[in-house]
């Protein structure tokens, strides 16, 4: 995708999603650099600088102008060096210094260790934070910011476990009380294609949904070794996708993209769900390895007895796929092509210039505040992990899970309060049939 701001026809990308999408937020930019929701000034703090902090540190920066990165926290210092060398960096990119943005982030605004983030928020000048840390941080990390009367712009997904998602509804409406902006990286909800098909399969086109489906079948996820030195805490932390309590698995961690479609087009979130699922690709020590699966297959009831049939996995060598289908009364939609009825939603013309949704998230979140028209996201990443919560839960036991059992769990895997020294459990790997509903 590109940053051209007007398809052919002559029609700007915003008269296009007003008119076709009803999405007066997204914008995109002006040609002259000037933004249209004012001159506000926008003062970035970085929350884990990792791959996904790195790469939302180049978008909020390519997204509009008057943007500026002021301060960078991170539990490791490499990670947080390696992030103020990239936002150093980005100084010389052509798009951000067309806009005139730019990373100012001296010594005495980088912070380290697991209280970074609190560090952060403390400082006064930051009035935009984004949170990319491993998914478990993200409920403690989401309220805390909140309390400092922060926007924010929260990687996906939210929680690892249902309290942490409890936590996160809390802090839903404690932000809507205090007038904050917040917009999930579920990107999907910020891109053109879905924008119009989920127009014209909620006005009607296809009928009423029947059921659904939902892939994300890849290849294996990287592994990081353990470093000299690190201590447990450490290492699962540097190696966090292995480790559910962290990462809630591959169903949370990257399948929350497919099930949010899901959860968007339907209107609602799952009622129950039965699955199966299991680790072939390493049965190797979990304790250096960690418990994860690499594959899920899970069958969502929604209400109108909707069904919706659910696949991840995580296997080289195997046929990947990542998508999303409906089936209505009157049709068929598949996101490959943004299919509706056998035609696309929008014109390849459209699709080419619609600007890189990872960035459209930021331009969307930043005019939100700009105008007083406050978005808040919170709420329906919150639905949308807890489904993929839901999906893990039903998996792991081979118990059938109700959404009411789901959310109501006093399973805690992730600590309210970490530190380096905290104990951690021996994770087993979850057997169904014998791992039991907590």
């Amino acid at each position: 995708m590109t940053n051209s701001q007007k398809p052919e026809g002559g029609q700007s990308r915003r008269d296009f999603l007003k008119a076709s999408a009803g999405a007066a937020l997204a914008s995109g930019l002006f040609a002259s650099g000037v933004y249209a929701g004012g001159s506000d000034a926008i003062k970035v703090g970085l929350i884990g600088c990792g791959g996904r902090g790195s790469g939302a540190l180049r978008n909020v920066l390519q997204s509009a102008p008057n943007v500026s990165v002021v301060a960078l926290a991170d539990a490791f210092p490499d990670a947080l060096a390696n992030g103020r060398n990239l936002a150093n960096d980005l100084a010389n990119d052509d798009t951000v210094k067309k806009l005139g943005n730019k990373a100012d982030v001296p010594q005495d605004r980088c912070f380290v260790g697991l209280d970074a983030y609190q560090k952060l928020l403390d400082v006064p000048d930051v009035n935009y934070v984004i949170l990319a840390t491993p998914p478990g941080f993200r409920p403690y990390h989401l309220r805390a910011a909140v309390a400092a009367g922060k926007n924010i712009f929260t990687e996906k997904p939210v929680a690892t476990d249902a309290p942490g998602i409890r936590v996160v509804l809390e802090t839903y409406e404690k932000a809507k009380d205090k007038g904050l902006a917040i917009v999930a990286g579920t990107q999907r909800r910020h891109q053109l294609g879905y924008l119009e098909s989920m127009k014209r399969i909620q006005g009607g086109e296809m009928g009423d949904i029947v059921a659904g489906r939902a892939y994300w079948n890849t290849g294996d996820i990287w592994f990081r070794p353990r470093k000299p030195g690190m201590n447990e805490v450490q290492y699962q932390v540097h190696n966090w996708y292995h480790f559910p309590w962290l990462c809630g698995d591959n169903i949370c961690e990257q399948h929350v993209h497919n099930l949010d479609v899901m959860n968007w087009g339907i209107g609602a979130h799952p009622i129950s769900a039965v699955g199966l699922g299991g680790r072939v690709h390493s049965l190797n020590d979990p304790a250096v390895e960690g418990v994860k699966f690499d594959h899920f297959a899970v069958e969502f009831e929604y209400p109108k007895e909707i069904r919706v049939q659910s696949m991840c996995r995580q296997i080289d060598g195997c046929e990947n796929n990542v998508s999303e289908a409906f089936v209505g009364t009157k049709g068929f939609w598949y996101s490959g092509g943004y299919r509706l009825n056998g035609k696309g939603v929008i014109t390849r013309e459209q699709d080419k210039a619609a600007q890189d949704p990872y960035v459209q998230e930021h331009t969307d979140l930043i005019e939100s505040i700009r105008s007083g028209k406050l978005l808040n996201e919170l709420k329906q990443v919150a639905e949308s992990t807890m489904t993929c919560i839901l999906g893990r839960m039903t998996t792991y036991t081979g118990e059938k899970v109700t959404w009411d059992k789901a959310i109501t769990s006093k399973e805690q895997l992730m600590p309210e309060k970490l530190t380096w020294d905290t104990p951690l459990p021996q994770w087993a790997l979850a057997v169904p049939g014998k791992t039991r509903f907590v």
